[in-house]
């Protein structure tokens, strides 16, 4: 059985992280220079890297803090936020990221998806879905969970895994911030009609909700932002507690 993974998120704004509820009312959390030395010798398993108003914003990620942050971790470090292209691509991959997430520009040239993971392997390319629960459908969003579409989540996972993306990035607005547990429902059916990876996003706020999305949700990795950065969970415990449920785990 293939090991879960512990993926704590560093949304980015103006070189600071950041963290909202539902996408909004965003506050500081902290240095993430200081956040990616803590989670790598708290045992996180990857991290993940977001510059979240890059896209509404028009602008390119910072690549001067992708070097920055690359050079201080030796764990696999996704990096997503107003990629656009081929380029763009190269460019962070360059800079130290091993895997880029892409989001609005992948909705809007569904064949990009295609040229990237033929040009830099299916296992650099992530598909990052802002997702929203409204009118008894989830919806996938654009621009930062700025924008809706008439997009259904499970039919537009299921295209990009067609398109070859090696994993999916899977994140309820509903939930963001809340802490009232992950997006069970979304999770489990996206997880069950895909053959790639998924990591599930948004709402994590105890030790049960990690069981929870690993157990009903059938993600392969888990995605937590608030309650990392301000140490409400430390890794080691989490991956303690799921070990005791025989929830194999990476070491």
């Amino acid at each position: 059985m293939l090991t879960k993974r512990i993926i704590p998120c560093l949304d980015i704004k103006n070189g600071r992280t950041v963290k909202g509820i539902n996408f909004k009312n965003l506050k500081d959390a902290g240095d993430p220079i200081k956040l990616v030395c803590w989670y790598t010798k708290q045992g996180a398993d990857e991290l993940i890297f977001l510059d979240i108003t890059a896209t509404n914003e028009k602008r390119k990620t910072l690549i001067s803090l992708v070097k920055s942050i690359s050079s201080h971790i030796n764990i696999p470090f996704t990096v997503g936020g107003g990629i656009q292209k081929e380029k763009d691509v190269e460019l962070l991959l360059n800079a130290g990221a091993d895997k880029i997430s892409i989001n609005t520009a992948a909705v809007k040239k569904p064949n990009l998806l295609e040229r990237l993971s033929k040009r830099f392997g299916s296992q650099c390319i992530v598909l990052a879905i802002d997702t929203k629960y409204e009118n008894n459908e989830w919806w996938v969003y654009l621009n930062g969970g700025r924008i809706s579409t008439n997009i259904k989540t499970l039919d537009w996972a299921r295209e990009a895994s067609s398109r070859g993306v090696g994993e999916i990035l899977l994140t309820s607005m509903n939930h963001d911030g809340t802490k009232s547990g992950f997006a069970l429902d979304i999770t489990r059916n996206i997880s069950e009609n895909v053959s790639i990876p998924v990591i599930a996003s948004g709402g994590a706020g105890k030790l049960e909700d990690f069981y929870k999305i690993f157990q009903i949700g059938k993600a392969d990795a888990a995605l937590a932002a608030s309650i990392f950065h301000y140490r409400e969970i430390e890794i080691p415990k989490l991956k303690n507690y799921l070990n005791n449920f025989h929830i194999p785990m990476r070491k």
